[in-house]
């Protein structure tokens, strides 16, 4: 097999993955959502360190030692991370599945009004075109349904803004992951101890089938993050960007048609307009690689 088929196949197994996670944690709707994801950070970083032993890559742990700063940048991202879940989380064991779509959809437009803001990124005037119209589609959900779609809104910023930190702390994803939930053990285990009140705080909880579940936290955060650093490899980022819509689109789908939350035509107005502004977010992504490709082939 070709190594770009390989990255192809290892991209369509991560988004599919990303995109399928709330059938799983359908399965854990009777724990809080803060329990779900304490117990998600201890089994992630669990078994985070199993992979981490058979990892090809050596001396990343003596690199992030010789620069302590990345820590202290590690922890506030893990913060993130760890509200990025809650949230997701909440809105699957809620109902609100169409909205966390929405938020991965409007991320990579979030991703360039950030570098906008904090990097003092100049924005090209197709950029500026696809921002507007995601703003548009949000504005347009204020109007027509009365709020803001506070759960998108959350996603998308904290998911940005934990990108922007790890740009600042340059550490491969899989290490950085695994220091992050190992960082959020004692948050976690603390909490467990002195506020955890559900099932599995109770040690009979753990001989049942349902601790299984839980146990798969680890499992299902770090095999399509494995999957994703492999793809990364084989195929161009700006094609792993390309695929990332697989993600919520299969969460739309799912939300509409398995999970039968409204869809209804204010809604898809909204997403029209947000659909438009991804639309022309890639072409000019597009046409702007072209444009390097072709100089660097005269």
């Amino acid at each position: 097999m070709s190594d770009l088929r390989k990255g192809y196949l290892l991209a369509l197994a991560t988004f599919t993955l990303w995109g399928l996670f709330p059938f799983y944690f359908r399965t854990l709707e009777s724990f809080s959502a803060l329990e779900i994801i304490a117990q998600r950070a201890i089994w992630s970083a669990l078994f985070g360190a199993l992979v981490l032993l058979f990892w090809r890559h050596p001396g990343w742990w003596r690199e992030l030692a010789a620069h302590p700063r990345r820590f202290a940048v590690l922890v506030i991202s893990g913060l993130l991370v760890a509200g990025n879940w809650l949230i997701y989380v909440w809105a699957v064991n809620n109902g609100h599945i169409i909205e966390i779509s929405l938020g991965y959809y409007i991320n990579p437009l979030v991703n360039v009004l950030l570098g906008m803001l904090v990097l003092r990124e100049r924005l090209r005037p197709l950029q500026w075109a696809a921002v507007l119209l995601a703003a548009a589609g949000v504005g347009l959900q204020l109007l027509m349904l009365g709020q803001l779609p506070w759960i998108a809104l959350l996603l998308a910023f904290s998911f940005s803004l934990y990108g922007l930190l790890r740009k600042m702390a340059p550490v491969a994803a899989l290490p950085g992951l695994v220091v992050e939930t190992w960082l959020l053990l004692p948050v976690a285990l603390g909490w467990l101890l002195l506020f955890g009140s559900g099932p599995s705080t109770e040690a009979v909880f753990w001989h049942g089938p349902q601790a299984l579940w839980l146990i798969a936290a680890g499992p299902v955060t770090i095999i399509p993050l494995l999957c994703f650093n492999s793809a990364a490899r084989y195929l161009p980022y700006s094609t792993l960007g390309f695929m990332q819509y697989i993600a919520p689109t299969l969460l739309l789908v799912f939300a509409v048609w398995v999970f039968d939350e409204a869809f209804p035509a204010d809604r898809q107005l909204a997403f029209f307009f947000i659909w438009s502004g991804l639309a022309i977010y890639s072409y000019d992504i597009w046409r702007w690689l072209r444009r390097g490709s072709d100089k660097a082939l005269r």
